[in-house]
């Protein structure tokens, strides 16, 4: 009986050590494809694009019904659309683009060389996983960087499953095995000794808050997002229709799972009663005051969001708080008085559910937002409904978000759908939501160029160089990782804070790709076996 209690008790730090060192491995083999992908031309980064679009495109639906049945957020319809976005439709979007062959500025005397990053390390979300592991794997591709995702714990199948077939169609399109990766079994110790092993070049960071910070504390690049808290104003020149028809429908969007969902409405008295009778036409279903009460106390019992919310049916929350709403309502509309913190509704929803604040003018009204956005949501997004320029410039002057829609869903619109925004699941705040990205995530992002300038004087002539490349075409069979058997070496992460310290410390984690120690597995074993008689012994002293 002891021994088999001892055995439960250490198994989770073996099995810690076992899933860093597979991360580990992962790591070495990314660094390795990345520096074979960094020598391909542009018709290889081309074909090898759209195969990988077109692989995650023929996916679309099946990973949008295994998303929801797998996490339990948003609709069906709404996420094959984002994934189509995220895979032909990004094709579609960067088509033409070059991000791989140096360019020349005859004029300023300057040639560009494009440099990847390497090694991205990408996060996906519970709320939108396949679209941004789409998204994320796409923009890598075209920069020629490897990619390892890590999906989140409550979407991990569906993630593994989706970068599985994207990493198969590009081996079969001619890269290099082991461009695209993804973690089984995610894990906080995990994701930050991962985040902070140097053979990570840039980290891409969507989800918490405090994941984001922890990405960008790592000491490696990063790039992350802010949480969204959307106000969108209804002005006294707007076409109430029209707005109150793409209020609901952005709303209802995924079940508003996207962080650019509008979170508090906003509504000159003007017009503010002819809104609400058009919005409830369409589905939305405006509460008294105490069933405000009833549904804020479920959806922030403690004063934060309560996750069984997030992306629900609006009938399915107004349920969970006794209010009676029939299976046609499509938003629910909660009366605010005034939009300081104190007032629940004012904060970030994620679920179909609308704050609503009357006021008495547009000069309020834009007050209104900007406290809105201040309360959460800096350098995030906003929308408006107007026809009037001089409300519009001074609402986007006003109000600190870096990306604002008129006269559209914001759902989609701020993410560049259905707008000239450039379409994103990763949505810059920069400066004054403490983000290193400042508009939606592009592949522009990840790759630097290294810039040869050449002396202004008339007589120092710059060379010609028309039709050079430094890359070379792979048209032959994709060459094998060069490591047998990764069993006789070490590729452990660093794992400073992780279960698995002394192993690593012990073993000597390699810094990067061109250092790998070699480890025995009789060291590794006997390593195992200290760990395990330490924590025997510790056990005896309790």
């Amino acid at each position: 009986m002891t021994q088999s209690l001892a055995s439960d008790r250490q198994s989770p730090q073996v099995k810690a050590f076992s899933e860093i060192s597979q991360a580990g491995h992962a790591l070495e083999r990314a660094t390795w494809a990345a520096r074979e992908f960094g020598t391909y031309s542009a018709t290889d980064i081309n074909r090898i694009v759209s195969a990988v679009a077109d692989a995650a495109s023929r996916h679309a639906e099946e990973f949008a019904s295994a998303t929801v049945d797998e996490t339990g957020f948003g609709v069906v319809e709404h996420k094959i659309q984002k994934n189509l976005a995220c895979s032909t439709g990004l094709l579609d979007e960067y088509a033409g683009a070059d991000f791989v062959t140096p360019r020349v500025d005859s004029e300023k005397k300057v040639l560009e060389i494009p440099r990847p990053a390497g090694v991205i390390f990408a996060l996906a979300p519970s709320t939108n996983p396949v679209a941004t592991v789409y998204f994320k794997v796409l923009l890598s591709l075209m920069t020629r960087n490897a990619v390892l995702i890590s999906p989140h714990p409550m979407a991990k199948v569906v993630s593994n499953r989706a970068a599985e077939i994207l990493a198969e169609a590009a081996v079969g399109a001619g890269a290099p095995d082991g461009v695209i990766q993804s973690l089984p079994e995610p894990s906080l110790p995990l994701i930050e000794a991962v985040m902070k092993d140097e053979r990570t070049k840039l980290i891409l960071a969507t989800g918490g808050t405090a994941m984001v910070r922890s990405a960008y504390s790592s000491s490696n690049p990063a790039l992350g997002v802010g949480p969204g808290n959307v106000p969108v104003f209804v002005d006294s020149t707007a076409d109430v229709r029209a707005a109150a028809a793409h209020i609901v429908d952005s709303k209802k969007f995924d079940n508003s799972v996207l962080c650019t969902n509008e979170s508090v409405l906003i509504a000159e008295d003007s017009i503010a009663d002819s809104l609400v009778r058009e919005m409830s036409r369409l589905g939305a279903h405006f509460l008294t005051v105490e069933e405000s009460k009833k549904l804020a106390d479920v959806m922030y019992p403690t004063g934060r969001l309560n996750s069984e919310v997030v992306g629900k049916d609006a009938h399915v929350i107004a349920g969970m708080a006794g209010i009676n709403s029939g299976p046609k309502t499509k938003v629910l509309v909660a009366p605010i008085s005034a939009p300081v913190p104190e007032e629940v509704m004012t904060h970030e929803k994620l679920a179909p559910v609308l704050g609503f604040l009357r006021v008495t003018d547009a000069e309020r009204g834009i007050s209104a937002a900007r406290a809105i956005v201040r309360i959460a949501g800096a350098g995030h997004s906003a929308a408006i409904h107007s026809t009037n320029s001089r409300t519009i410039m001074a609402y986007g002057a006003a109000v600190p978000v870096l990306r604002m829609t008129v006269n559209a869903g914001n759902s989609t619109g701020s993410a560049g759908l259905g707008t000239s925004l450039a379409t994103s699941m990763t949505i810059g705040t920069g400066f004054v939501g403490r983000s290193g990205v400042g508009e939606n995530l592009q592949p522009s992002h990840l790759v630097n160029w290294t810039k040869v300038a050449h002396s202004t004087l008339s007589q120092d002539p710059m060379p010609n160089y028309s039709g050079l490349d430094p890359w070379r075409s792979h048209d032959q069979p994709v060459p094998e990782y060069p490591v047998a058997s990764n069993a006789q070496r070490d590729y452990s992460v660093a794992a400073p804070t992780s279960v698995a310290d002394g192993v690593i410390s012990k073993l000597g984690a390699s810094a990067d790709g061109d250092r790998i120690s070699a480890v025995s597995d009789a060291a590794l074993r006997a390593e195992i076996r200290r760990l395990v008689a330490q924590e025997l012994a510790n056990m005896s002293k309790g």
